[in-house]
């Protein structure tokens, strides 16, 4: 009850903070829903691709998308875009696959980021792992909208993380991975790196924890959401 009070209070803080008008709607938006059961939200599972690790100088290559209505995965409005980079791909290429003849007929990164906004509009994000993608649009966020804002998003390494806590379990190196985190709960293995692939594998994994601690008790948004 606590994190979920001072949750509300840090993202009416973001709201007085924030000048412009899309990104105000779109945390008014988030703001209107955070006292509902995570089942009566519409959720949308994200995942990056990128250059590096570093926001202030690697870039977004892609971003796969998977809407959660009412505890289920809409497939048919799953989507992945490719993001048109300055330079070459590089070494990347040997994590996510993507070269730089993909990129020919790819999105603007401020196209990518207005349809992104669009898609999430009233939806909470969910990432695993969610700071470093939050992270790479928010560097976006301020050279686009000169907006240094934090966003409400929904973290299933850290949902799986403080339910592996309470059970009094040892953390090993590499056990919040999303793999390691998803073969917990008997979900089958994803081999491809790929934005919308890793979106998918997210939501599934997302459900499987709200069932696993929803016995409980109602999950609210504002009791995993966390303002990165």
């Amino acid at each position: 009850m606590l994190a979920s009070f001072w949750l509300k209070m840090r993202l009416r803080k973001q709201l007085l903070k924030c000048k412009h008008v899309t990104l105000q709607r779109y945390l008014e938006a988030l703001n209107r829903v955070l006292n509902l059961n995570v089942n009566d939200v519409e959720l949308v599972a994200l995942d990056l691709e990128m250059t590096g690790l570093d926001p202030q100088v690697d870039q977004i290559l892609s971003i796969g998308i998977v809407p959660i209505s009412h505890g289920q995965l809409q497939m048919q409005q799953a989507e992945h875009k490719l993001i048109k980079i300055d330079g070459s791909v590089g070494q990347s290429a040997t994590i996510h696959g993507i070269l730089d003849h993909h990129l020919e007929d790819a999105v603007s990164i401020e196209e990518a980021i207005e349809w992104l906004l669009e898609q999430t509009q009233g939806k909470f994000i969910v990432a695993h792992h969610a700071p470093l993608d939050i992270r790479f649009l928010q560097v976006q966020f301020q050279k686009i909208y000169n907006e240094n804002v934090k966003l409400p998003v929904i973290d299933t390494l850290m949902i799986e993380r403080n339910r592996l806590l309470k059970q009094h379990e040892t953390l090993q190196d590499g056990a919040l991975r999303l793999g390691a985190s998803r073969a917990r709960y008997n979900l089958p293995v994803y081999n491809a790196h790929n934005a919308l692939i890793d979106a998918l594998a997210c939501g599934e994994l997302l459900l499987a924890q709200i069932q696993a601690i929803s016995t409980q008790g109602q999950v609210k948004i504002a009791d995993i959401a966390k303002l990165t």
